[in-house]
């Protein structure tokens, strides 16, 4: 499928659109997408992410939020789990191309759907997009391939053989070397930031099951970051949430012994929103959930999921 989704992107005009809150595996994809193919835009209804604002500047790639009413021949959804992420454009998304690499849905019914949840970042699917293609792989298109891998595999972290191998070769290809790739992502985090991550562990609440602590908190904004932070802090799985008006967002994060056990956010959170008639997904250490409702009510489930499947492992003498 990825040679005929090639062929479609050789000609005609094309809009690439990405996720609300653009993470740079989403934005590295839609970087390659439209260095390597003829006339591409690039439209993140919900905005790019801090990190995500950081790697666009310092490439010079313009992402717009709303893109021109121009018709285009072609439209391209990367690194999205659901139409849900997209806004409003999911009610035009007919013969769509999707690339994902999210747990598989039936949600992209019309569209040309190419999903390989094996991957950690959709980054390496676009890697093997552009090898079908017979794009030759430049320096930025490296990199930004590269950027997409390494914060989606948590710094290599959850990275597989397969990453490793595609990373490496891309490495080689671009002459680039590791401390350029991980210098162009390390950005500290600003003031504001700071304060959430404190006003987040003043907040907290755990629950300690079987030697594992599962980590509740709310906050106003930089959820993933303050998630992240209270797993430094010592918790084993993290959500953290916030309510805008009746909307509500929430992070989860899980250290990787915890998913070695089995544990699956993105499904967790998946199930949850379908349950709720919300949107969720991710990956297995690292997932969100969006949508109307209480958010503490919805932390809460979280929570009890989370000690659920502990306990539950735990009983049957798998750890």
């Amino acid at each position: 499928m990825l040679g005929t989704i090639a062929l479609r992107l050789q000609s005609g005009t094309k809009l690439v659109l990405l996720h609300g809150n653009a993470d740079p595996d989403a934005l590295g994809c839609a970087f390659a997408i439209a260095r390597s193919f003829p006339s591409v835009k690039v439209a993140a209804p919900g905005g790019l992410d801090r990190l995500s604002k950081v790697i666009s500047a310092k490439l010079n790639f313009e992402v717009v939020e709303t893109p021109s009413s121009d018709r285009y021949d072609v439209k391209v959804i990367v690194d999205t789990s659901s139409p849900d992420q997209i806004g409003l454009f999911s009610e035009v998304l007919n013969d769509c191309i999707v690339i994902d690499h999210h747990a598989k849905t039936d949600r992209w019914q019309g569209c040309t759907y190419y999903c390989d949840d094996t991957k950690r970042s959709c980054a390496e699917i676009v890697y093997d997009l552009l090898r079908e293609a017979g794009v030759p792989i430049g320096k930025e298109v490296g990199l930004a391939l590269m950027i997409g891998m390494l914060t989606d595999s948590g710094h290599l972290n959850y990275a597989t053989p397969e990453l490793l191998r595609s990373f490496a070769e891309i490495l080689e290809t671009t002459c680039l070397n590791m401390d350029e790739v991980a210098d162009f992502i390390e950005v500290e985090p600003d003031v504001s930031e700071r304060i959430s991550q404190l006003k987040g562990a003043q907040r907290l609440k755990f629950e300690r099951t079987d030697g594992f602590i599962v980590a509740i908190s709310y906050g106003s904004a930089f959820e993933s970051s303050v998630c992240k932070s209270l797993i430094g802090l010592g918790a084993d799985v993290a959500f953290v949430g916030s309510q805008r008006d009746q909307e509500f967002r929430i992070s989860a994060r899980a250290r990787p012994e915890v998913v070695r056990m089995g544990l699956h956010l993105g499904k967790l959170l998946g199930d949850i929103g379908t349950e709720t008639s919300n949107d969720g997904g991710g990956h297995g250490g690292a997932a969100g959930l969006v949508g109307v409702g209480d958010v503490e009510a919805i932390l809460n489930i979280c929570s009890q999921r989370a000690i659920d499947f502990i306990r539950n492992h735990v009983s049957n003498g798998s750890r």
